[in-house]
């Protein structure tokens, strides 16, 4: 019920995005379904049949992924201090969050029965399109109903369960700091002396407003440190610098073994008397070396992008730079983690369809039209999940934008920071998605 409230009371803009879930979970449920009236054209190959529900995995990956990327910009579902005291603590609105994302994935699976039935031409004949795609999608035979459920069920739980396993409550308990005593045992904490006596001369000397005996230098008084323990920091003291991501290196050695697979695919002749799987749009390769090295080198530039992310923002700082570039270069450091990873995704579906271009160059393409719907489904889902990053990114530092305008920073700074990181990610990550597409496409052309 409060699912249902929250999403009826939802900004706009929210609301939005979780049309973009459903129209997603839409396609995907309706290529399920397509899948399955292919087994009831074919019954006696199943393994063709097994092979179109398999193909279903990316678009269906690539909805749940743009899912959990709509949950965390949703505003209705975040942690706040007068909802835990309700009782609606981060679990809760984690079970919110997942209902929420399962409600909206079936809207789409209805919705994407409602068009196979029409297109099948067991819907409402007085709409149009009935039994316009009668010829492939099995009209003469009835649907099996539990196997019909089924399918449409897979989104909805998949999709809820990546929200939930995205979203789950995560403790971070400060780092101790016991100290161990000769015997093994554990000190406890001693607590800072505190004087008791107030000293109103304000002439006295910063080593006696410290505590420090007569003769030691203010430098040589080490700073008091906030106790983990007690949960209670200076507020004064700025946090400590994010990380910078790790995956850089294995992102590039993932994608270098995907390239060499593929080059493998390219010098490996198939031979006549071998049964080779049939690609999606008629690809004239053998399937397994082809497929493993698209995977591998999709999962390498998705590993590889928050670091060549937080590398542009460190390159932005070098040689001297001005408010701008310095600004710009802070927020690509500090969001890499946030926006890498999803443009590593749009960079690999992109170096996937320009291989498919060239493939096709210069030739009449043999596309389906469930192929086309496949390939427009993944790339338009990449898509949205990265705009939806963006808008996450500018939510978490809307705190820090009003700060910078609160001390005077003229609006056209921050408008040429945020043209200045978006020309920088597309000057490096544009020529290496040419460059991978390019690769990959060898042994599309052999």
């Amino acid at each position: 019920m409060l699912a249902l409230r929250l999403t009826r009371v939802a900004h706009p803009a929210v609301q939005l995005r979780r049309l973009t879930v459903a129209a997603a979970s839409a396609g995907t449920g309706f290529l399920l379904l397509s899948s399955l009236a292919d087994a009831l054209r074919h019954p006696d190959d199943p393994s063709a049949a097994l092979l179109r529900l398999s193909w279903c995995a990316v678009p269906l990956a690539a909805t749940a992924y743009l899912a959990v990327a709509v949950a965390r910009t949703d505003p209705g579902t975040r942690p706040r201090s007068a909802l835990s005291a309700l009782g609606l603590g981060p679990g809760r609105l984690m079970a919110v969050s997942a209902a929420t994302t399962a409600l909206t994935c079936s809207l789409g699976a209805l919705l994407a029965l409602l068009v196979f039935l029409q297109l099948r031409g067991g819907g409402f004949a007085d709409l149009p399109f009935d039994g316009a795609a009668s010829h492939f999608l099995a009209t003469g035979k009835p649907l099996p109903v539990p196997g019909t459920l089924i399918l449409l069920a897979i989104v909805p739980a998949l999709a809820s369960a990546a929200v939930a396993l995205a979203l789950r409550p995560r403790e971070t308990k400060p780092p101790a700091r016991a100290r161990e005593a000769k015997g093994g045992a554990t000190e406890p904490a001693r607590e800072p002396a505190r004087s008791t006596q107030v000293q109103a001369d304000r002439g006295a000397s910063p080593a006696e407003r410290t505590g420090a005996p007569s003769g030691v230098l203010l430098e040589d008084v080490p700073e008091p440190e906030d106790d983990p323990e007690s949960g209670e920091a200076d507020p004064q003291r700025p946090l400590p610098p994010r990380r910078p991501p790790t995956g850089l290196p294995w992102g590039i050695a993932v994608l270098a073994a995907g390239l060499a697979v593929e080059a493998y695919a390219g010098r490996t002749p198939a031979s006549s008397g071998a049964s080779t799987t049939a690609l999606p749009g008629g690809l004239a390769a053998d399937s397994t070396p082809v497929l493993v090295g698209w995977l591998l080198t999709a999962l390498g530039l998705a590993l590889a992008g928050p670091g060549l992310t937080h590398l542009c923002g460190r390159l932005l700082q070098a040689a001297g730079p001005g408010a701008v570039r310095l600004l710009a270069g802070r927020i690509l450091m500090e969001e890499a983690g946030r926006i890498g990873r999803p443009l590593g995704v749009v960079c690999a579906v992109a170096s996937g369809t320009y291989a498919l271009g060239v493939r096709y160059e210069g030739s009449t393409p043999v596309l389906g039209p469930l192929t086309a719907l496949g390939t427009l489904l993944v790339a338009g889902c990449t898509v949205a999940t990265l705009l939806t990053a963006a808008v996450e990114a500018r939510q978490a530092r809307a705190d820090v934008t009003a700060a910078l305008l609160r001390l005077g920073a003229p609006a056209t700074t921050l408008r040429s920071a945020a043209a200045l990181r978006a020309g920088v990610l597309l000057a490096v990550f544009a020529p290496l998605t040419f460059l991978i597409a390019d690769l990959a496409a060898l042994p599309l052309t052999r």
